[in-house]
């Protein structure tokens, strides 16, 4: 090991913050490897600490943290059917098809007469811009 000295500050004085220095760092990421491995036993205070951090964090952190910005759907009963999006080719239909066309034709696809549309029919474009399918909700 080499001893500087610094302003001031004689060889030795250096050599021991130097020193200090680096053991404080080896301490510091000691400790950081060893909660990221978890490797306390159950009986140490250790662990203990790391439980409670985990609960607190679990308990404390804001809820708008965990929100995705999507709007809830409001409360609907269990039975109640979900919607689902139904993907359908524009081959099967003619051209500029109304809301009514996709319909019936979403009805012959799912052989299911009470299907019901529950929005507007979004066309979805291929690289030129030609419509090559419609995407729907139906419930």
């Amino acid at each position: 090991m080499f001893c500087y000295c610094l302003r001031g500050v004689p060889a030795w004085g250096a050599l021991v913050t130097v020193t200090s220095k680096l053991l404080l760092w080896g301490l510091v990421l000691r400790t950081l490897k060893n909660l990221f491995f978890w490797r306390y036993n159950r009986s140490t205070w250790q662990y203990d600490v790391l439980c409670v951090m985990i609960l607190a964090f679990i308990f404390l952190t804001p809820q708008r943290w965990f929100d995705n910005g999507e709007l809830r759907s409001g409360k609907t009963h269990r039975n109640q059917a979900m919607v689902k999006q139904v993907i359908v080719s524009s081959d099967t239909l003619p051209p500029n098809p109304g809301p009514n066309e996709i319909e019936q034709r979403i009805r012959v696809l799912t052989n299911d007469s009470k299907v019901q549309v529950k929005k507007e029919a979004r066309p979805i474009r291929d690289a030129l811009g030609k419509i090559v399918a419609y995407e729907v909700d139906i419930r």
